[in-house]
């Protein structure tokens, strides 16, 4: 049985992080953190998922030649910089690895690096030099280590992600970690984010590889803020083994547990992301039943969540079904509109407003109490088989076009 517990990525056994203001670009507060460390006491079964952008960040593809021997053991991750295609790239990536392995006594291969932020802007290393002593010492296993490292992560993000669990797995008490940054750029496969996962159970890498798969498919790929595919996009789970669990070597019930934890804390650490969305006031989910297969059901609620015409009226709590109807009929997947059935949904309750592909009368007001709620629901029914499939996106909002429109400077 699942519980959540406190403690983000330091809650498994054997993890330590911290993180703290490096000035990694001129001008920002004292007190805004940039940089962010995490570091396992013994070497970590280790994979990753990246962005699927031809144009990749020079971290992304430090990280990638890492993971080939599917060994890590630490991260090191800053905001701010993108460190994608820009100067130097490649050099100050290994620089970074370089200077976090040396702090830490690891070997340059061990270290994982991670960036966030502006495309083309060289990365500022010296900062992060002059910084790394400060933040190798301030390493720690108590939550606030997990809680300033997801603060150092973030970019626009407004809210830290951050979740843990625990789950018994072959009689031992096995803790799962995570934390997540993401707000705009967001769109599968994956979004602008960094995604650090640890684990203190005893895995396998193949199957540690297909666990983290199956959680981010169910996950962040299935969000979108606004349509845009980043560049450095990464997902890596460290697994140290320290649980002293009996060693996941084949699919069974200890895998099945632990592959169902590790999609629960993608799952909310990737509604999180969805919520935050760049000026987002509403969280948007789109469940799609009642489909021939989950592939197709994806393709469909992906094309609403995606839909900008949706998203504004969702803003504007205005109950425009049709605009979810069009959505679904240019998903690139075949259906029948006069089988399909909409709701929109909240706490404050359920009300259908489109019915075997036509309106149905609804009472506006009510309509418009349902839509002004945090989260916003849209049922889509599609009345031709049984599979099911649910994505988050978020409202489109003024504020969006203000954050993009002068991200840069």
């Amino acid at each position: 049985m699942l519980k959540l517990i406190n403690g983000g990525v330091v809650a498994p056994l054997g993890f330590k992080a911290w993180g703290l203001h490096a000035g990694i670009k001129p001008g920002t507060p004292d007190d805004r953190m940039d940089l962010g460390m995490l570091v396992s006491e013994q070497p970590c079964t280790a994979v990753g998922m990246f962005t699927t952008n031809v144009v990749k960040a020079e971290p992304v593809l430090l990280d990638m030649e890492v993971l080939k021997n599917g060994r890590a053991q630490a991260v090191i991750g800053n905001c701010f910089i993108a460190n994608a295609c820009a100067p130097d790239g490649m050099e100050t990536a290994q620089k970074t690895q370089a200077l976090a392995a040396a702090a830490l006594g690891l070997e340059p291969s061990d270290v994982l690096v991670s960036s966030t932020g502006v495309i083309g802007v060289r990365q500022n290393v010296e900062a992060i030099e002059a910084a790394i002593p400060a933040l190798t010492a301030g390493l720690t296993d108590d939550p606030s280590g997990s809680d300033r490292m997801a603060h150092a992560i973030m970019t626009t993000d407004t809210v830290k992600k951050e979740f843990a669990c625990e789950v018994e797995l072959g009689g031992k008490p096995v803790r799962i970690g995570g934390i997540s940054k993401g707000s705009g750029m967001i769109h599968p496969k994956m979004g602008t984010m960094l995604c650090f996962l640890t684990t203190d159970a005893a895995i396998s890498a193949d199957l540690l590889n297909n666990a983290l798969h199956a959680a981010v498919g169910a996950s962040f790929n299935r969000i979108s803020v606004d349509g845009d595919m980043s560049t450095n996009d990464t997902c890596v789970v460290l697994a140290n083994g320290l649980a002293g669990n009996p060693v996941i070597t084949e699919e069974g019930s200890d895998y099945e547990d632990f592959s169902a934890a590790l999609k629960e804390i993608c799952i909310a650490l990737a509604r999180l992301m969805a919520k935050d969305g760049e000026g987002a006031t509403h969280l948007l989910t789109c469940t799609v039943s009642g489909c021939e297969s989950e592939e197709k059901a994806e393709a469909l609620a992906k094309s609403v969540i995606n839909s900008s015409l949706t998203k504004a009226a969702i803003f504007g709590a205005d109950a425009n079904w049709g605009r979810v109807l069009a959505a679904l009929g240019y998903a690139g997947v075949p259906f029948d509109p006069k089988t399909v059935d909409v709701s929109f949904a909240s706490a404050k309750g359920e009300l259908p407003v489109c019915q075997n592909g036509m309106g149905v009368p609804f009472d506006e007001d009510k309509a418009k109490d349902i839509l002004l709620e945090e989260e916003v629901i849209i049922h889509c029914n599609m009345n031709e088989g049984t599979a099911s499939v649910t994505c988050w996106g978020c409202d489109l909002t003024y504020e969006y076009v203000k954050i993009n429109g002068d991200y840069r400077t």
